[in-house]
């Protein structure tokens, strides 16, 4: 059992052969792939669209849609999707709206509250928060849709073991804990970034520079943004890996998010790296792109780490990538 796991009970649950799907365009990469290579190819169809514009959902819904596919917030451009007003329109269609709520966790937002009918978490990345299991979850709003999801996770036999189940159960104890200390981490840190000379671009929901923060301010709960962060270094892809590889501890790179330890990641050739790379850069995820899940160490400890790998690139980093795509 995984986070895959549920998101393909979900779409197996509430799709069929020749049935359509309005899905966002930035998604985790495993829900990207899965919708373009197996369900495609069980007859299935999916528009990979921009989710920030309710128009534009509705002008690609067809006849034969069935799903409506958010998450909220992206992984990993941040970008927020209006719940309640994309729930609205699934519900005055007819149609189903699932939400993959991985990044906000339900400390930070609760998409049934907001007329979603189907909620995806991943637990291995906050419920979890030691890197010690794998698993996904589907919170439905009613108990038809419950009812069908449990049918679909028993075909594939996507269940959990008693052993994780037990570590999740124990974990998830302290979920709030821990996230409050991640968003409260992840806003001095964004803050130190977009202050810092040699930062292009960051994004971060709590920030007020970031190009949603009414939506963020509106649907995130007790004034909290997540643990999750991305920036741009000026000098693009070759200042971007030069930061990467040189970053010291208490960070780690790697694909993982949502743990105890403060992780750095390069999603074009990780987490995202099953994309097309033309898809990729549509929606702002270039070579130098810079993914951070912020722990809970001590926050100076963090920013003092970064500050020593921004500092030592040199002033001029020649930009080998091609003119990238518009930041998200």
């Amino acid at each position: 059992s995984t986070g895959m796991a549920a998101t393909i009970a979900v779409i197996t649950s509430t799709m069929q052969a020749g049935d359509h799907c309005v899905i966002t365009n930035c998604s985790y990469g495993g829900t990207n792939r899965a919708c373009r290579t197996l369900f495609t190819d069980m007859g299935m169809e999916f528009d990979f669209i921009d989710f920030t514009e309710l128009a534009n959902i509705e002008a690609h819904l067809k006849p034969n849609t069935k799903l409506i596919f958010s998450e909220s917030p992206a992984n990993p451009t941040l970008t927020l999707t209006d719940l309640s007003a994309v729930s609205a329109l699934a519900k005055s269609r007819g149609l189903l709206h699932a939400c993959d709520s991985t990044f906000a966790t339900p400390i930070l937002q609760r998409p049934v509250d907001h007329g979603v009918d189907l909620v995806i978490q991943s637990t291995t990345k906050y419920y979890d928060g030691h890197n010690m299991t794998v698993g996904g979850a589907v919170v439905a709003a009613s108990p038809e849709l419950h009812e069908r999801v449990k049918h679909m996770q028993n075909v594939h036999g996507n269940i959990m073991s008693p052993q994780n189940a037990f570590y999740t159960l124990q974990t998830a104890k302290t979920l709030a804990l821990r996230v409050r200390q991640q968003c409260e981490n992840a806003q001095a840190i964004a803050e130190f970034l977009e202050r810092h000379p040699k930062v292009d671009v960051v994004r971060y929901p709590g920030l007020a520079s970031f190009p949603q923060k009414e939506l963020a301010d509106r649907q995130h709960m007790n004034g909290l943004h997540g643990g999750m962060l991305w920036f741009e270094v000026k000098g693009g892809t070759a200042a971007g890996r030069a930061l990467m590889d040189s970053i010291q501890r208490p960070w780690s790179l790697c694909e993982n998010l949502g743990a105890l330890e403060s992780i750095c990641t390069c999603p074009a050739v990780m987490t995202h790296a099953n994309m097309l790379a033309e898809d990729r850069l549509k929606v702002g995820i270039t070579d130098g792109f810079v993914r951070l899940s912020v722990g809970i160490e001590h926050k100076e400890d963090l920013i003092a780490s970064l500050k020593a790998s921004l500092d030592a690139l040199p002033d001029e980093l020649a930009d080998e990538e091609a003119p990238r795509a518009a930041a998200a």
